[in-house]
């Protein structure tokens, strides 16, 4: 049944309604923690379930009832605002941008405006039926004089107004939030919010996209895009060629059609591969409803409103940050998460130089990755407890860590793109392991043209020279290295190789766990101990499903 066409809620009601909710939510916790002094710090914990997810649905309705950018916000926060608790998280991730339509008469008015002449001179046909609509806009089918079959993507008549006042009252919203919560970066997470939002706005970017990674695949009939017309597009109205297919969540037609699912999940994640680690650009809002199969099996993928590339920062950070791991080395792990985004360059030095040495040092002792497979990942909470718990003995206080380390924009696409092919790839084919599949690209993008057996024999050597004492014969050994006077032979290559392959994963792990594990930590020293608890198992599902699409094959003999 098709949706009805909404009136838009007047601007006081959503203003009123979003602060109203804020502020229960707030007074409910503030309410519940006021108790938990009176009745014990485990009525708290028991109780603080219960609240979370009263309060998740809270505000998972209000949303939805206000539409507009919200739910495209709530969406996002999902990825970044790890200091949630989990059930705020799965709801907003849950959150679907799909809203009831505009009217048909907004819709032509807004295509005639924008491209100079009536629907009708432009389309031999114009369905008013939209195929879909969202908090942004809506997707109608149509037909040219030609008889070309086509789609044309119509932002709303007032989003641009909508996004203006929702983000100011977001923005409002998250100042104020931030007074009851230990992390007080929220703004941050705004600003990259504010971003997204703006870039997936921006029509003809899209459409600059989609013909870039359109070339990437010329080559692969297996992989379908829509082509845009661009006669018939402009900012705010794209006409693209229809493409049909069947959603890649719907099993029950994906099996009627006899399509087989684990070619199609191989062929998504081989895609993938090729477009973050090959080509440096790629689709980062790979959702079932924007990939589809065609009859014979091919991808098709649509929507390209949300696209990223690695940064030449970050491309040229991963392999200086794997030559610092390599070589023991803190100051180049410094400077490589700096130029990645993960440390800012204001940040002072003590901070990020402890900080950094007491991850690297936990995860070489703690972090056994020899034999990496799906059903071994485990999670140990209490072991990450104690692990903030031990940074918070380095005296090193909760200003000066939010204001040292944060995840970049980068990174926050990515584990937005590698979270949503997880759900699709695992429904596809829950057995297929993505590490056999993404080893060849990881390794070739990761150890480019660099001598990394030189570099590990100099490692070695730096490392010998800085011990206290050394055999006398290894002394003069390493001496006559220096000068050039020795020969070094490195008999397993493969070996090496597996080394740096290791200290790959070492580099997804630190920086991330950095990251994510700084809203834990607030929670635990707030006195949330349970919460601390929620918010740690949770960042840390969240991280090891991005590590499946990031770590490398396992080491061989």
């Amino acid at each position: 049944m098709m949706l009805q066409p909404r009136k838009p809620a007047t601007q006081s009601y959503r203003f009123i309604r979003a602060y109203a909710t804020t502020f229960t939510v707030i007074g409910s916790y503030l309410l519940t923690y006021f108790l938990g002094r009176v009745f014990g710090a485990k009525w708290l914990e028991a109780r603080l379930e219960t609240v979370h997810a009263k309060n998740a649905r809270r505000v998972q309705t209000t949303i939805v009832d206000l539409q507009g950018l919200f739910i495209k916000v709530g969406q996002l926060l999902s990825v970044l605002a790890n200091f949630l608790p989990a059930p705020f998280r799965d709801g907003l991730a849950a959150l679907q941008d799909s809203v009831p339509p505009r009217p048909t008469d907004e819709i032509r008015r807004r295509i005639e405006r924008d491209l100079g002449k009536p629907v009708v001179q432009l389309f031999a046909k114009f369905s008013d039926e939209p195929l879909a609509s969202a908090s942004l806009g809506q997707v109608h089918e149509a037909w040219l004089d030609d008889g070309q079959h086509v789609a044309v993507k119509v932002q709303h008549a007032d989003i641009d107004e909508i996004v203006r006042l929702d983000l100011g009252t977001i923005r409002r919203i998250m100042r104020i939030v931030s007074l009851f919560l230990p992390a007080k970066n929220l703004d941050v997470y705004y600003r990259q919010i504010k971003a997204m939002i703006q870039e997936e706005l921006d029509f003809e970017r899209e459409a600059k996209n989609i013909e870039r990674i359109m070339q990437n695949f010329a080559a692969d009939p297996m992989v379908v895009f829509p082509k845009p017309i661009a006669n018939l597009s402009t900012k705010t109205v794209m006409t693209t060629t229809f493409v049909n297919g069947i959603k890649v969540g719907d099993m029950r037609r994906i099996d009627e059609a006899k399509i087989d699912r684990k070619a199609l999940a191989r062929k998504i994640v081989e895609t993938f591969c090729q477009m973050v680690f090959v080509d440096g650009i790629y689709h980062a809002d790979p959702h079932p409803g924007n990939m589809l199969v065609g009859a014979s099996g091919e991808l098709v993928l649509l929507d390209f409103g949300a696209v990223a590339e690695l940064s030449r920062d970050m491309r040229e950070g991963i392999p200086e940050f794997l030559e610092g791991v390599i070589r023991r080395d803190t100051e180049r792990i410094i400077r490589a998460l700096k130029k990645m985004g993960f440390i800012s360059r204001h940040a002072t030095e003590d901070v990020s130089e402890r900080v950094v040495e007491f991850f690297h040092q936990r995860f070489q002792e703690d972090v056994k990755l020899e034999s990496f497979n799906l059903k071994d990942i485990k999670l140990d909470p209490q072991k990450g407890l104690e692990n903030l718990i031990s940074l918070r003995r380095m005296n090193i206080g909760l200003r000066e860590l939010s204001e040292a380390f944060h995840v970049p924009r980068d990174w926050v696409y990515l584990e937005r793109t590698l979270l949503l092919l997880t759900g699709v790839c695992t429904e596809l084919d829950p057995d297929m392991n993505p590490v056999e599949i993404i080893q060849p690209y990881a390794q070739r993008f990761v150890l480019g043209n660099r001598d990394w057996a030189q570099i590990a024999v100099e490692a070695a050597k730096d490392m010998a020279l800085k011990a206290i004492t050394l055999p006398e014969d290894l002394r003069k050994y390493l001496m006559r290295a220096n000068r050039g006077e020795s020969e070094v032979r490195v008999r397993d290559l493969t070996r090496a190789a597996n080394t740096v392959a290791r200290s790959v994963r070492q580099l997804v792990f630190a920086a991330l766990s950095i990251a994510g594990g700084y809203g834990a930590l607030q929670l635990y020293l707030a006195g949330h101990v349970q919460l601390a608890r929620n918010v740690g198992i949770g960042a840390a599902s969240l991280f090891g499903l991005l590590l499946l699409g990031m770590l490398f094959s396992r080491p061989r003999a």
